[in-house]
């Protein structure tokens, strides 16, 4: 009996892995090694390095393995980037989930446990909250929210049942802070370490309600062992928001560091984007035991460890009109 956890190797991913592995349970993780790192990975799990979009390589590991349940975290996760990347996005985030949702269905899996984000619900619903309609503005949340419903979907015709999470502006240990395209923590942080000024898209005033790891990591993982949770939709994340140029200068602080800021036209996206945490709190007895200073400050002890890291420049761009000058090199 095992778990597959996509997505184990990257940040998100690997917490969860290692608080399964606390949990007892004998873990496998698919990862093709796209956005995490094979060294994020619990030495104690079985790590097979292939893609959600290889069906074979799919079939093989339901075949080896004695599948209970699925944590589906695999995905391309820059929200912004998503415009110009629609079929890759669509690819990857999509029709990649749908190969694990066939399995899980063929296999008969206990449960499927799935991260989808608040990019489901598009601007001007605040606090988000899980009775909202979604209305995503961006191919990113458009695809998490098709997956949603693939899965509401494959509950009501096959009994699949599945938990779903929207967290929100994670950060935390293992983050790929050479991504230059997501994750505003890591890019400050990355930037500081290189001696570079931060950059920021548009005023710097747009809000977000940022999430330490290790906040959110364990109650997704314990998700399983509450039958109360199965067939639920659960935001999960910080409650307080913050605008960007606050944060620039909260991390700017633990660096030591005076923030010199850049500031880039502004792109496409929600202004303003947190969430209502009242429904996992009551289920799940979700709490927050660390505030930003803290998990800023956690987080910079292990970048400063691991060293910046160069960006890589994402080489299949398939829209170029309106991309913004900063992501063309």
């Amino acid at each position: 009996m095992a778990i597959l956890v996509t997505g184990g190797a990257g940040f998100i991913g690997s917490h969860i892995v290692n608080d399964l592995q606390t949990m007892g349970e004998t873990v496998i993780v698919l990862d093709d090694l796209s956005g995490g790192f094979k060294e994020n990975v619990n030495p104690s799990a079985v790590f097979i390095e292939g893609s959600i979009n290889d069906i074979q390589l799919i079939d093989r590991i339901f075949h080896s393995y004695k599948i209970e349940y699925i944590y589906h975290l695999a995905a391309y996760a820059a929200e912004g980037l998503s415009h110009f990347i629609k079929r890759f996005n669509y690819e990857n985030n999509l029709i990649g989930s749908v190969n694990l949702i066939n399995a899980a269905v063929n296999h008969n899996v206990k449960c499927f446990v799935f991260t989808s984000s608040i990019a489901v619900y598009g601007a001007g619903q605040l606090p988000m909250s899980e009775e909202m309609v979604p209305n995503p503005e961006d191919s990113y949340g458009i695809a998490k929210f098709a997956v949603e419903q693939e899965l509401r979907t494959s509950r009501h015709i096959f009994g699949l049942n599945y938990i779903i999470f929207r967290p929100h502006n994670v950060y935390g240990e293992f983050q790929n802070i050479g991504d230059k395209y997501r994750n505003v923590v890591g890019i400050f942080m990355n930037q500081i370490m290189l001696g570079k000024p931060l950059t920021i898209f548009g005023d710097g005033t747009q809000t977000r309600a940022f999430s330490y790891i290790r906040d959110v990591s364990p109650i997704i993982a314990g998700s399983i062992r509450n039958p109360d949770a199965y067939n639920q939709v659960f935001n999960i994340g910080a409650d307080e928001p913050i605008s960007v140029n606050d944060l620039a200068k909260t991390v700017a602080k633990e660096f030591k560091v005076q923030p010199e800021i850049i500031y880039l036209p502004a792109r496409s996206e929600v202004v303003h984007a947190y969430s209502d945490h009242s429904k996992v709190r009551n289920i799940l007895k979700y709490s927050t035991k660390y505030n930003l200073e803290v998990g800023i400050r956690i987080m910079a002890e292990w970048a400063k460890k691991v060293g910046a890291r160069k960006s890589k420049i994402f080489d299949q761009i398939e829209i170029t009109k309106n991309l913004p000058v900063s992501w063309r090199d």
